[in-house]
């Protein structure tokens, strides 16, 4: 098996079409075929199931994919710290995160980072924070800043960032406005919500406010962006249980602290690999973070 071979199984994989992959890795579609082949034939198991609008991972190709994308990595990564050790560092930094996440503030610290590093190459990648968890995981990410998810695990470790407790944002007309003073999840139980995917961090924060207070809420307006729910809550049609750092970016909204979910209902992490295997660009950037080069 050559490292060709699985980049060219990744490759198919993640396009979904071998035309498409083919012209992705500036190789022939018939050399690309004859490596899948060879690959199948290695493994003694099909990889993809064809078509002729696309191709589907079988049960083995997706066993394979997960293992392909970390040998991929991890050859990736040993090419950047033979770079690092020689002084230079090259190669690419694959970040994750959150819209709106607490304690970085990613524009700025990439910017810092592109400015120090300029032979880098730069990726960004925005999900919720159950994803951003997966993809560093399975190396497809460098680092991500995220929500708390999970607590460390063999193949991932967090680096607290903010810790924030909950606020309930509402239109300054809303009955909850007048209240003038911290609310608790029976006080707002009934209302209608807007709130995000539950992927993204704050719905999470709020789903696990909620389950510990015993109180069950509809959430009737589901959006995937922050200026989405910010506009919603301003129109008057629903109330939302954000991080309270959120208040600040519309300042006209009512905004009042949430009773029973902790100072620390709202924690965003970076997330890296284990101790020693996080690339030489990843700790580059977590190195300006902590001494807040950005």
């Amino acid at each position: 098996m050559e490292l060709r071979h699985l980049q060219h199984f990744v490759a198919v994989a993640e396009d979904q079409h071998f035309t498409r992959a083919a012209e992705r890795l500036m190789v022939s579609q018939s050399g690309l075929s004859a490596s899948i082949r060879a690959l199948e034939r290695e493994l003694r198991a099909p990889l993809f199931v064809r078509t002729t609008r696309r191709v589907t991972l079988t049960e083995a190709g997706r066993a394979l994919l997960t293992e392909a994308e970390r040998i991929l990595a991890q050859v990736r990564s040993a090419h950047e710290a033979v770079a690092a050790v020689q002084g230079v560092l090259r190669g690419t930094l694959a970040v994750g995160a959150e819209q709106c996440i607490a304690g970085v503030h990613p524009p700025g610290l990439l910017a810092a980072f592109r400015r120090t590093h300029p032979d880098v190459e730069v990726r960004l990648r925005q999900f919720g924070s159950g994803t951003l968890a997966e993809e560093v995981a399975a190396g497809r990410l460098d680092l991500a800043f995220a929500y708390r998810t999970q607590d460390d695990t063999d193949q991932l470790r967090s680096v607290s960032l903010a810790v924030e407790p909950m606020y309930v944002l509402c239109h300054p007309e809303h009955r909850l406005a007048a209240a003038g003073a911290a609310l608790s999840c029976e006080d707002v139980g009934d209302e209608v919500f807007v709130d995000f995917h539950p992927d993204w961090g704050p719905r999470r924060a709020t789903d696990a406010a909620f389950a510990e207070a015993g109180v069950r809420r509809t959430v009737a307006l589901e959006v995937n962006d922050v200026h989405s729910l910010l506009d919603l809550i301003d129109e008057n049609l629903g109330v939302a249980v954000v991080p309270r750092h959120f208040r600040h970016k519309r300042p006209a909204l009512a905004a009042l602290p949430l009773k029973g979910a902790g100072e620390q209902g709202y924690e965003t992490v970076a997330l890296l690999p284990p101790d020693g295997a996080a690339s030489p660009a990843a700790r580059a950037l977590m190195g300006l973070l902590e001494t807040g080069g950005a």
